[in-house]
């Protein structure tokens, strides 16, 4: 595990992190690292525009309805491009797939394939963007399971389990790039004077103690009985509620990464009632998988409501799911509601 730095002058940019990381194991080729860094590269690039998107046009919405139904913002279009263009000719991958896309992303052929999987939500949150709300991007990486040639469907549908490395982008008041590689959780500010990750929160752990809740309570009427109940008790009308405060921005990633920061649990039950959303709204490969994985190595965990997130297996690209993401001890009360009360 890396240690932050005793030196107060050291500066630890995301790809010195990265590379003392990839030290630790003698076999490691480079490859994944710098696929990571090709990451944050597109961070960079996707924030640029993030941040002034009032003056560049790139507002609003295109004419284009992704497979999820929803209409394509303009900045969902270029970040899905700017992920691809910076990946596809690298060799390090073998297919990638995008929330953005009804299928696999393959790999052009004339560039070679590698031994790695991404799969991606350009811009998680992206309805909020008119509205100066923070988004992210979302991604993890796999191994590929196919031997050779082009990467197919069965490499994108792996469980959580397999995955080897995992993280998100903020785009908020400041970008930060967080991400692991099953060996801690770790963070990373965009300084603009000089264009670098730069390390700001080592070894990331969920605090014991919470401090936040976060679900979206307007749709109270499409759930279940154990969900109710269990929303009664964080909300205060049970006999011992927890001391905590209800905060909900919409933008998973925003919610995700306060409560990684300060405690607590965000939840996206399935809507029982609602024929829209009968299995959750939450896409299963591109947020809630990647999430847990993170929210593991902090410490925390992530579970349907049932069982842990990353041990399902997903039968589809754009599968869904309910999430229930946090404290280890919040997860498993919201579970042990609803194994009593459904």
């Amino acid at each position: 595990m890396l240690e932050k730095s005793e030196d107060p002058y050291k500066i630890m940019t995301i790809e010195r992190h990265i590379l003392e990381a990839q030290s630790q194991f003698p076999g490691a080729t480079g490859a994944l690292t710098q696929l990571l860094y090709d990451i944050a590269l597109a961070g960079k690039v996707i924030a640029s525009r993030t941040t002034r998107a009032g003056l560049a046009e790139i507002l609003g919405k295109t004419e284009e309805i992704n497979i999820q139904g929803e209409s394509v913002q303009k900045l969902d279009r270029f970040a899905d491009l700017t992920i691809f263009r910076l990946n596809d000719h690298t060799g390090r991958l073998a297919v990638m797939a995008s929330e953005e896309n009804e299928d696999p992303i393959q790999i052009p052929d004339k560039y070679p394939y590698g031994k790695y999987v991404l799969l991606f939500d350009p811009l998680d949150g992206s309805s909020n963007i008119d509205f100066n709300i923070p988004v992210g991007t979302i991604f993890s990486i796999y191994r590929r399971l196919t031997e050779d040639g082009p990467g197919t469907l069965q490499d994108c549908l792996q469980p959580g389990r397999d995955m080897i490395a995992a993280g998100y982008i903020i785009y908020g008041s400041s970008t930060m790039f967080v991400y692991s590689t099953g060996q801690g959780v770790h963070g990373f500010t965009l300084d603009p004077a000089v264009g670098e990750f730069l390390l700001s929160h080592p070894n990331i752990r969920i605090p014991e103690k919470p401090s936040y809740f976060s679900m979206n309570i307007g749709y109270r009427k499409y759930w279940s009985e154990g969900v109710l109940r269990y929303t009664d008790y964080l909300l205060g009308m049970d006999d011992q509620p927890p001391a905590l405060s209800l905060r909900y921005v919409g933008s998973l990633v925003a919610d995700f990464h306060r409560n990684l920061l300060a405690g607590g649990i965000f939840y996206y039950p399935a809507d029982s009632q609602d024929a829209k959303k009968p299995a959750g709204k939450l896409r299963l490969t591109y947020e809630a998988a990647p999430l847990a994985f993170l929210a593991k190595n902090a410490g925390g965990y992530a579970s349907d409501g049932h069982c842990d997130i990353l041990d399902i297996l997903p039968e589809g690209l754009h599968q869904r799911t309910p999430l229930f993401i946090g404290n280890l001890s919040l997860v498993e009360k919201a579970e042990a509601y609803i194994r009593t009360y459904g």
